[in-house]
């Protein structure tokens, strides 16, 4: 047996829920919505921690404007802190490189990192999952127990698919799932509350698209200063209040 894996269960036992941000494809915007979601939750005064487990493609650090930093290391890993988050991505060693990594080597990058990384007490853990049902989401599940996921998709017949596929998976794995949020919402375009209320599961709201989201990217003020941050905030409401 790993003896890493008895040393992420104490890395995360201070930590009071820890949120999975998923959609199973990707351009959805799960990396804004784990990135926005630990911004309000620091800004309410929840000690947050936000984890970018996207190996191929790690984006948090560009939306946040933070740059890599060789974290502090004291029996572990300390994650910096950023805009009052504790923050911890593959780009604090990998920096801008790529990080040409698969199969098994994908579950020992993420093992490593769970093990490596001392969170201390945290109220909540966002994390932001990599696209695609596969290996990371699985080991996702496996290693951190209690796990909670909240799916974002759009309502593309596509996008609509893979979350359904994802779903039938978590609840195959009996994993919670808060509920499914529906971003960049279009007039006319297929909307996904219809589609969640008739498989049983949570709808979180919609946000519809916003044109000025792309230029607060990197500006935390702009950022939070959106109408996508203004609907994700009620969205959290319902987060918050779920048990």
């Amino acid at each position: 047996m790993d003896p890493r894996l008895a040393i992420i269960d104490r890395r995360l036992e201070d930590i009071g829920r820890v949120i999975a941000i998923s959609g199973g494809k990707g351009g959805v915007g799960k990396s804004v919505t784990a990135s926005v979601m630990a911004l309000l939750l620091s800004k309410l005064g929840y000690r947050t921690g936000l984890l970018d487990l996207d190996f191929y493609g790690p984006s948090v650090h560009t939306i946040l404007g933070a740059k890599p930093t060789l974290p502090e290391e004291d029996r572990g890993v300390v994650p910096p802190e950023v805009h009052g988050i504790r923050f911890m991505s593959i780009i604090h060693y990998a920096g801008e490189n790529p990080s040409p990594i698969r199969g098994v080597d994908i579950s020992n990058a993420t093992i490593e990192l769970l093990a490596v990384t001392r969170w201390g007490s945290l109220d909540f853990l966002v994390v932001d999952m990599p696209p695609g049902i596969g290996d990371t989401t699985l080991d996702a599940v496996r290693l951190m127990k209690g796990a909670e996921f909240l799916l974002v998709t759009t309502g593309s017949k596509v996008s609509l698919a893979v979350v359904r596929r994802l779903l039938s998976m978590l609840v195959e794995l009996k994993v919670r799932v808060i509920g499914v949020l529906e971003n960049m919402r279009m007039d006319g375009s297929s909307s996904a509350r219809d589609e969640m209320e008739a498989l049983g599961v949570p709808f979180l709201g919609e946000i519809e698209f916003d044109r000025g989201l792309e230029d607060s990217i990197g500006d935390v003020e702009k950022l939070m200063r959106t109408h996508f941050a203004g609907k994700l905030e009620r969205v959290l409401g319902k987060v918050l209040s779920s048990t």
